[in-house]
């Protein structure tokens, strides 16, 4: 009953807290508003969902691998970006268009997954978190010197040729392009998807299942090995995919341009709750915001909006170290 009480008052300090947050948040809005008017604020606001859904379809394999693994892939990032070349190449080499581009740049990010987690993950399942952590941060670094050779993908920035022509429509004055239905539909969709196989299929129960707990799964004839392989072939699936959208919306590639896209995702994962698939889609969708209205809004924000990105985490850690989502996991001995 005392630590009961005791917590009440930390509670209510958190919650207190959240409060002065979103009162700061509208207040902040309504004074935008007003200063560069509605249309330039709702435009921003569509620029962020854009680059707060690319960063959903990233953050959600690093959530998916840490919620059965318990280990953050840091090469996912690099995935990211093998999926943007393989749409290139298809485009450029083939003409194909842009359905048929993101479904191959999706097998090629399966299958480099899946490699990476047989040959460098699978033989330190049951090693200590840091040696599997080093070994993907390894991983991650030879994925981009390695493509960064000559006869890989190389080392300099490639323009990226968009498979479709670009319309804008102009509503209210508020510019919507087809780009952003694209990026917003597809991710939807594939959201959806995950959705219904986690929820839905017995394969998404056995993936809860070995989440819980994999001595109890493995107990129950639930195949751990197949169900982690198939955890990072989704989440390369969705990494693949969100390449490929990152690409259209920003036509330049090059060999490392997975590394501040990953690492922002990677914070957006942690920021909604790792391990939670909803909150890895909302804290992707605040981290897309926060530096979209921070380039458009505030002074030299080109330069501060990682600043404010970041901030906003430790403001929620000092607040809520789980995350927006997240539950606090007791280690079992």
């Amino acid at each position: 009953m005392k630590l009961t009480w005791r917590r009440l008052p930390l509670k209510l300090i958190a919650w207190v807290i959240y409060a002065l947050l979103a009162a700061g948040i509208v207040y902040g809005i309504i004074g935008l508003v007003r200063l560069n008017g509605s249309v330039f604020f709702i435009q921003a606001i569509l620029d962020g969902l854009k680059l707060g859904f690319v960063y959903a379809l990233i953050a959600l394999g690093y959530t998916m691998v840490y919620g059965i693994v318990r280990l953050i892939n840091f090469a996912h990032c690099d995935v990211f970006m093998v999926g943007a070349f393989a749409s290139y190449y298809a485009i450029t080499r083939f003409g194909w268009g842009f359905v048929p581009a993101i479904l191959l740049a999706m097998v090629v990010c399966i299958l480099l997954n899946i490699t990476i987690e047989r040959v460098a993950y699978k033989p330190l399942r049951n090693a200590p978190r840091i040696t599997a952590l080093i070994t993907a941060i390894g991983v991650s670094f030879f994925l981009e010197y390695f493509t960064a050779l000559k006869f890989a993908f190389g080392a300099d920035y490639i323009t990226y040729k968009r498979p479709f022509e670009v319309v804008v429509w102009d509503i209210g004055g508020v510019l919507i392009s087809n780009i952003t239905v694209i990026i917003v539909a597809v991710t939807i969709l594939l959201l959806l998807l995950l959705l219904y196989v986690i929820n839905k299929t017995k394969i998404g129960k056995a993936m809860r299942a070995t989440s819980l707990d994999k001595t109890a799964a493995r107990l129950m004839g639930i195949n751990i090995d197949g169900i982690i392989t198939l955890t990072f072939a989704i989440g390369a699936a969705l990494a693949g995919a969100g390449g490929v959208l990152y690409a259209i919306a920003f036509p330049q590639i090059w060999t490392f341009m997975g590394i501040m896209p990953g690492m922002k995702a990677f914070v957006a994962a942690v920021l909604g709750g790792i391990g939670n698939i909803g909150g890895a889609v909302i804290g992707s969708l605040l981290m897309g915001e926060i530096e979209v209205l921070t380039v458009s809004f505030v002074p030299f924000g080109s330069r501060l909006r990682d600043l404010f990105a970041f901030l906003v985490l430790i403001i929620v850690f000092i607040v809520k170290p789980t995350g927006i989502l997240g539950e606090p996991q007791v280690e079992k001995v």
